[in-house]
């Protein structure tokens, strides 16, 4: 999330047709845990948050993949998929985003292809993680009535106001910065076809005029595991 001139804005994007699951649809930015995403060599990057805290905050005790790995793969999918990375240089100051500067987007590219791992694209850009700038704040199941099941696991952080994505057309078709009160209003007109996590969410971050108020918001909240069909 950012902070605009309209208020507090989340970053949608669109799957594409080809999608095997909810093609077409306008969903945050996400994918799937990789064993590498708790390696010891990305897990050095990474500050203010220890796998003991990780796996108390996600309720995930002994758990393979463990719960520190969601957090490092939050950031990785959205770097992979938006080329803006939640991280900070050594001034502090975000990292440039891959549609600022073609040398991140190289890394991004060789990160995509796995001709190098979220380990070596950290330390390419002399970046560390900071885990306290990223919220866990929701997880849900796929119906069981559903032939492909996800358990996902759902993070926030804050990003630069001036923050613009590129996608990857393989996987994603458009990239769209909105208040999550306008993506409520065109979803009621059929104009921007969501899920009910997508509209959930959305509709918990509506009374947030900053991205502060929200993650400190979201941050006192329990966490509650939401299965529809239940």
């Amino acid at each position: 999330m950012r902070d605009a001139e309209a208020g507090l804005e989340v970053l949608l994007l669109r799957r594409n047709r080809h999608a095997g699951f909810v093609p077409r649809m306008y969903v945050f930015p996400g994918g799937r845990v990789d064993d590498s995403d708790s390696d010891p060599a990305t897990l050095a990057h990474l500050d203010h948050l220890s796998s003991a805290t990780a796996a108390q905050r996600l309720d995930l005790t002994n758990a393979n993949p463990p719960a520190i790995a969601y957090y490092l793969a939050a950031l990785r999918e959205a770097f992979e998929e938006t080329g803006i990375l939640v991280a900070a240089l050594e001034n502090g100051s975000f990292p440039p985003t891959a549609s600022e500067d073609p040398a991140v987007d190289r890394i991004r590219d060789e990160l995509m292809e796995d001709r190098i791992g979220f380990a070596d694209a950290l330390a390419h850009l002399d970046c560390r993680v900071s885990g306290d700038r990223l919220l866990y704040f929701a997880h849900w199941i796929t119906p069981r009535r559903e032939p492909r099941r996800f358990d996902a696991r759902f993070f926030a952080a804050r990003v630069a106001a001036d923050s613009t994505p590129i996608v990857d057309p393989r996987e994603m078709t458009d990239a769209l910065w909105i208040t999550p009160t306008l993506a409520l209003e065109r979803h009621a007109r059929s104009d921007l076809p969501m899920i009910l996590p997508t509209v959930h969410t959305l509709g918990r971050l509506c009374d947030f005029g900053t991205s502060e108020e929200a993650l400190e918001a979201l941050a006192r909240d329990t966490v509650v595991t939401i299965l529809p069909d239940d």
